[in-house]
């Protein structure tokens, strides 16, 4: 189950990106947990968007890497300002040390439901600040909730 699951998040990234064209990029400040960090890339899917996440984090004995999918939704607020929503998948590998919580080394790999909502401003220069928050729903290795993080986004736009 756990290979058809990944095989299918796969297949639907790769060909919803081969129609896109990347429109932002940068970094996200607090995501990965609340603790770390992320390499954030916007891409342009006609009115609507993916933003795609490489992040990592250390924290409490335990470290973490992932590759998180948005589909976002957008709306204009005006004054340079604009909401996004929207819903997608999380790849998040563990590690945790000898001692904490486990007994020796141990490492899982994790699959997550989750969703995102959020406001940016986007300046009269290639610059677009974000701020927004991203629950997790853990299908595996256990099912459980995570309310997410609020996190700082900061990326050049290109094209602006």
């Amino acid at each position: 189950m756990k290979k058809i699951l990944l095989t299918v998040v796969a297949i639907f990234a790769m060909s919803t990106m081969a129609n896109a064209q990347i429109q932002d990029l940068g970094a996200r400040i607090g995501g990965g947990q609340g603790y770390g960090a992320e390499l954030s890339a916007m891409w342009g899917l006609g009115g609507n968007r993916l933003e795609t996440d490489l992040g990592w984090g250390n924290h409490d004995h335990h470290s973490n890497l992932s590759l998180t999918g948005v589909y976002q939704w957008t709306g204009d607020i005006g004054s340079g300002f604009s909401w996004y929503a929207g819903f997608g998948a999380r790849l998040a590998f563990w590690s945790y040390e000898a001692g904490h919580e486990h007994d020796g080394n141990k490492s899982d790999v994790a699959l997550a439901l989750v969703g995102q909502a959020g406001i940016e401003y986007n300046f009269d220069f290639p610059l677009q600040l974000t701020l927004d928050i991203r629950p997790n729903f853990w299908l595996i290795p256990n099912t459980s909730f995570h309310w997410g993080d609020i996190a700082l986004g900061i990326r050049y736009r290109f094209g602006k």
